[in-house]
């Protein structure tokens, strides 16, 4: 098998188009599934794009099988990024719309961007644009993974309006600051990453992380 193959999963909701764009820039020879049954071996490297609500794409998920082939691929060890409600659906649980179960992957709640910034000003939801990434308290780098080519202060896109909260800081790899307000940028598990910015569309500084993501 290709080195660098990548297999993208697609429920019927994801930002499919530009994520495989990217990585076919990247270098990665891409295979896009949309029925977990379609999967006969587990893949090299497993890539859950996304955009809209957390239940519908858990529904989606579910309905197309790739809830427990995601589950196994995890416990194979092998690298698995999630973008952005790709990523948010790593976690235990989603607030919008009530709350939905996620995959359970890494501990923690997907809650909504505060209305406020830390001067207790109103701003807009969704956060949407370009926001440099920090490094979170019990981070010393971004060593091995996949922001190794990224320094602090290099701006990624963002388009949202909720945001994983991990339980274990250990799991926040990269924070972003929305009007002084902290928020969650990426994070790390083992094997396991999620972006929640977006980084098919984040120019040079994305298609890095992709290329890290390659790497691994």
């Amino acid at each position: 098998m290709n080195a660098r193959s990548v297999t993208v999963i697609d429920y019927g909701i994801g930002n499919l188009l530009n994520v495989v764009r990217a990585l076919q820039h990247c270098g990665a020879d891409v295979t896009v599934v949309d029925q977990a049954s379609q999967v006969q071996d587990l893949p090299e490297r497993l890539v859950l794009p996304g955009v809209g609500a957390f239940a519908d794409g858990m529904l989606e998920l579910k309905t197309r099988g790739f809830d427990d082939l995601v589950k196994r691929y995890a416990d194979a060890q092998r690298p698995f990024l999630g973008i952005c409600v790709g990523a948010q659906m790593l976690f235990d649980v989603g607030e919008e719309f009530g709350d939905t179960p996620g995959l359970g992957l890494i501990p923690g709640r997907v809650q909504p961007v505060s209305v406020f910034g830390a001067d207790g000003q109103p701003h807009r939801i969704p956060h949407i644009g370009w926001s440099a990434l920090t490094l979170p308290p019990a981070r010393a780098g971004w060593e091995g993974g996949i922001l190794s080519c990224v320094q602090p202060g290099e701006p990624m896109y963002f388009v949202h309006s909720f945001s994983p909260v991990p339980t274990h800081e250990e799991h926040r790899l990269a924070d972003t600051l929305y009007d002084g307000v902290r928020i969650c940028a990426a994070v790390a598990r083992d094997h396991i990453y999620g972006c929640q910015f977006h980084p098919e569309r984040s120019a040079a500084h994305g298609l890095s992380v992709l290329s890290a993501f390659l790497e691994l």
